[in-house]
Order: structure tokens, then C-alpha cells, then sequence
């Protein structure tokens, strides 16, 4: 048989590979294809994160009709893998790619003899039975992170109470982290948290917000409902959101003006949105700003258009000008994000270093690897740390790296997780609306909807 596997006299199964990165790729098969009898899932393939694949998507997630779970293998093997196994169907899960990059893709799943697939927000979104705000973007580091806590402020200073849901980084034990839930910054460090997790749970939990994230998002969505009058969606990269909302928030970032109608599926969050944050705009050039509002005009003309900027406040401590300075940057967001710098940069350059180190002469290991890959990056260093042996990694560059001080524009307590012998000065930013509308008068007919359906 060379397409199809037979399971019955008359009952042939599509046979399906997953492309993902740990996270889309799980959910499409939790939600589309775990329970779909005219499917089997061969194998998911893993790219973007070292150290995700060659493992396995465990029995205990993957259900009865996979009883020794799926194999997650390299993507670079796809081609092999389709002509192995008689692939029917490779169906793309994961986000923050250019197009031009998923017809790439497309193209290599084609010429092995599968079809190419998308899942869309219909068939992949769960509902849930509590008012859902959800915080997408076009690009990874266009701002979903300060939007997502400040949309949890508002409805939290409404008197309601907020739990906000994380897209999935599932790095570590797959079936340990089915269900996450954070309230405090001991839970957070119970679990044993990446760097990039750490990222994002940290400081809504100190600003008192419940996070929830991990890997089944039905079981997650059900738990997060019952304690919450209202769930807060807090996408990952540009992807859209797993649960359905009643209001989709997209945030545009106008220092990559245009690359808002270039990347998938952030261009699927902007024509989607009720919402449009054009975040940034302290810092971007004002033509750039214009772009991006006529951009949004022009495929998405109902969508209220809240102006942001996201300003950067550097904590205390010793000076920087004619200091040798390192700056730590969030690391997606010079990545597959794209940016050369970031906050810390941006602090830094505000506060008056004149000498920023550049990190690549001192790299080791997957870090030296990273700023090869991503040449654009300029001299700053991404906080990567996706499992042990690379914050052992990040931290044996920063301690190589000849400075007087280190700036991290990473939301995490830098000290909390590496050895640094210098002194360090944190960049914080949260964001501001610059005008009316503001998040506020959007969320006002949802907060009297949640007030007047209590739990």
C-alpha cells in the first residue's frame, strides 16, 4: 500500500508528520489528530531548539491509539523520513517563519511525494467557558509580554480576577509538564525553568498574576476557567491563539514596519484582530509608524488602532559611560525574531555606555553556534538557555567577556540563574498607551460581561 495505512477492510488512515518546534505542533496533534481515527501521526520533527528532538511524545500525551508514544526527529531528516514511511500528509506547526520560508518547506514535503498542510485557527482553537483576551503579535519581540501583563492589570484593578495562560515552551519532561501553574516565584523554580521560561513567568507572577502554561492546553484551559473570571491568552513568537477569543489583541512592531504582511501567521493575527497595539512608537521613525497604520487600514479596516510605546527603565547602580559594558538581550527576539538589539541595548545607549563588547570573540558552544547562525545580531548576547548544559554555556561567554558591567534586557533576575562576578543593571519595560483608544475602553465591555456572569 503506498498511501494510507489499513486498519480494516475499508479504513485507510492518512499518515502524517508534524514539523513544530515544541509547542504548536503538540497542541495541533493534542486537539486535531489525537483522537482522529482516519489519521496516524508517524513522528513530529524538531528545528529552532537545541536538544528537543530525538525524543519522544510520550504514551501518557499521546493516548490509547499510541501506545509507545510518537518519535520527535530532526527536521533536517524530513525528506528521508516521507519516503521511508509513505507520508501522506506534513502539516507545518510552528510559527515566526518568513513566507518565502514556508514555501520552502512546502516545497520539500512536495517533492518527497506528501501533501502540505496548515491548521487553522477553526479547527485548532478551544473553547472555553470564561471571557478569553488574547495577546498575539506579527513578530516574536514586537511586545506581547508588556501587553499581556497590562491587559492582566486592567481587568486585575476591575476587581476581577485574571489567570494569564502562556503559550507552550515544553522543553523539559514532557508528561511532568502537561499541566503548569505559577503563583509564586518558588513554584517557578520547583520546576526547574529554562531561561527563556523563566523569561516569561517571572514577572507576572511578580506583579501577582497566575500563569498557567505547559503542554495539554485543554486540561490547562479547564483548570485556568475555574479559577478565573477572565483568561488572558499570552501568545508565544507571532503564533495565533489556542484558545478562541472573544477578543484578540495583535501587537505590530514599526521598527520592522511591513514585515507585519511577511511572516506566518503573523499576518494571520493581523487581519484576525479586533485590536491592533502599533507598539514602539517613541522609538521608531515616524514614517514607519504611518506605514504600519496604513498597513493595518488596508487589510483589516475595523480593527481599533491603540498607539504604544514600551519605555525602558534601567534599575540603579554604577555608571556606564567609559565602562566596558556587555548587554545580555531576550533571546528569541534577537533570533528567529530578527532584531539586532534589543531593551538593554536600548538602556544602555540611553544611560551613556560608549563602549559595548561585542560577545562573539568570547562564545563557546551553542551560544558561539547562535551568533553564527543569526549574523545580524550586533553586540549584544542572547540570553539562550534551553536546557542546563547551555546556561552553563551562557554563562562561561558572559564570565569570558572582559566588562566592567553587564545590562540584561531579559526579564529575568540574571544573578538568579547564572554566576557573575560584575555588576549587573536590569532593564525594565512595561507598556504605555500613548492616546486614546487605550486598552482600557477596549476591555470595558468585557469586564461588565465577566462581572455580570461570576463564577
Amino acid at each position: 500500500m503506498t498511501s494510507g495505512e489499513s486498519h480494516g477492510r475499508d479504513h485507510v488512515m492518512r499518515r502524517i508528520v508534524i514539523m513544530g518546534a515544541g509547542g504548536r505542533d503538540f497542541h495541533n496533534f493534542n486537539v486535531v489528530f489525537r483522537d482522529d481515527p482516519d489519521a496516524v501521526v508517524l513522528a513530529f520533527t524538531a528545528t529552532q531548539i537545541p536538544g528537543i528532538a530525538d525524543r519522544r511524545y510520550p504514551p501518557a500525551l499521546a493516548g490509547p491509539r499510541y501506545p509507545t508514544g510518537i518519535p520527535i526527529l530532526p527536521e533536517a531528516r524530513l525528506a528521508q523520513i516521507v519516503a521511508d514511511q509513505e507520508v501522506d500528509d506534513v502539516v507545518l506547526a510552528y510559527s515566526d517563519l518568513a513566507h518565502d520560508d514556508v514555501m520552502h518547506k512546502a516545497s520539500i514535503a512536495l517533492a518527497a511525494g506528501a501533501d502540505f498542510r496548515l491548521i487553522g485557527p477553526r479547527a485548532s482553537m478551544l473553547r472555553s467557558t470564561r471571557p478569553v483576551i488574547a495577546v498575539c503579535a506579527t513578530r516574536t519581540g514586537a511586545g506581547k509580554s508588556q501587553t499581556s501583563r497590562r491587559v492582566g492589570r486592567v481587568l486585575r484593578d476591575a476587581g476581577l480576577d485574571v489567570v494569564l495562560v502562556r503559550h507552550p515552551m515544553p522543553y523539559g519532561d514532557l508528561e511532568a509538564m502537561r499541566v503548569q501553574r505559577f503563583a509564586t516565584a518558588a513554584e517557578i523554580d520547583a520546576a526547574n525553568p529554562t531561561i527563556e521560561e523563566r523569561e516569561e513567568y517571572e514577572e507576572p507572577v511578580r506583579q501577582g498574576l497566575v500563569v498557567y502554561a505547559g503542554v495539554d492546553y485543554e486540561q490547562i484551559l479547564r483548570r485556568a476557567e475555574a479559577e478565573a473570571d477572565v483568561v488572558v491568552w499570552d501568545g508565544g513568537n507571532n503564533d495565533f491563539s489556542f484558545f478562541a477569543p472573544d477578543l484578540l489583541i495583535t501587537v505590530t512592531d514599526p521598527l520592522r514596519a511591513g514585515h507585519e504582511l511577511r511572516f506566518h501567521p503573523g499576518e494571520v493575527n493581523l487581519r484576525m484582530a479586533d485590536v491592533v497595539v502599533v507598539n514602539k512608537v517613541d522609538a521608531a521613525p515616524p514614517s514607519a509608524v504611518s506605514e504600519v497604520v496604513a498597513t493595518v487600514a488596508s487589510v483589516n479596516p475595523g480593527a481599533v488602532i491603540i498607539t504604544a510605546s514600551s519605555p525602558v527603565t534601567l534599575e540603579p547602580g554604577p555608571a556606564l559611560s567609559g565602562q566596558r559594558v556587555l548587554v545580555v538581550e531576550d533571546g528569541p527576539t534577537l533570533t528567529h525574531g530578527g532584531l539586532p538589539f534589543g531593551a538593554g541595548t536600548v538602556a544602555a545607549r540611553q544611560a551613556g555606555a560608549d563602549n559595548l563588547i561585542d560577545p562573539r570573540p568570547y562564545a563557546v558552544g551553542s551560544i558561539a553556534q547562535a551568533l553564527s547562525r543569526y549574523g545580524h545580531i550586533g553586540s549584544a548576547l542572547p540570553a539562550m538557555g534551553y536546557g542546563q548544559a547551555q546556561i552553563d554555556e551562557l554563562e562561561a561567554t558572559i564570565r569570558a567577556v572582559p566588562c566592567d558591567v553587564v545590562v540584561t534586557g531579559t526579564p529575568i533576575d540574571l544573578h538568579g540563574v547564572l554566576r557573575v562576578d560584575v555588576a549587573v543593571r536590569h532593564a525594565t519595560y512595561e507598556l504605555s498607551e500613548t492616546g486614546p483608544p487605550s486598552l482600557a475602553d477596549v476591555l470595558a465591555p468585557f469586564i461588565e460581561r465577566a462581572r455580570a456572569d461570576p463564577r
